[in-house]
């Protein structure tokens, strides 16, 4: 195994395409298309990204890198913040799932998903309802990758 590979290794490309297919998030979103790595409409809109945590172990396998959640509402204020709080935690949920999915290849493989830390209510400076939630993401590069 090339150790250069765990530069290949995204969790945010593995979490983000695993909740955009997730039936019970497309169900909590109100449809398909309510999940990228940008913040924008169709609301309410999840935001899969990049979080400030984690743990890169020895950079050569296995590592914890932190993916947030960030959950927009509506800029009119809508969905209120108990449903966008529980539409956070149904996404959080279904992203522990992901470890038990066949490895996708070209893509990092799972093996762990938890909670880094607490739901966080954090509205923009306009109050565009905002909800946060960081997972640590034990990943390893996928052998199979060509």
């Amino acid at each position: 195994m090339d150790a250069y590979a765990l530069a290949d290794a995204d969790p945010v490309a593995a979490v983000l395409a695993w909740l955009a297919e997730h039936p019970k998030v497309t169900e909590a979103l109100g449809g398909p298309g309510h999940v990228s790595g940008t913040r924008e409409a169709p609301w309410p809109h999840l935001r899969v990204a990049l979080g400030p945590g984690g743990d890169l172990g020895n950079l050569t396998w296995r590592t914890e890198p932190e993916v947030s959640l960030e959950l927009y509402g509506d800029p009119g204020g809508w969905p209120g913040p108990a449903a966008l709080s529980r539409i956070l935690k149904v996404c959080a949920v279904a992203a522990t799932e992901l470890p038990d999915a066949a490895p996708t290849a070209g893509r990092a493989v799972i093996t762990g998903v938890r909670p880094s830390g607490a739901l966080l209510e954090s509205p923009l400076e306009t109050g565009q309802p905002r909800w946060v939630m960081g997972l640590l993401v034990t990943c390893h590069p996928n052998p199979e990758t060509p």
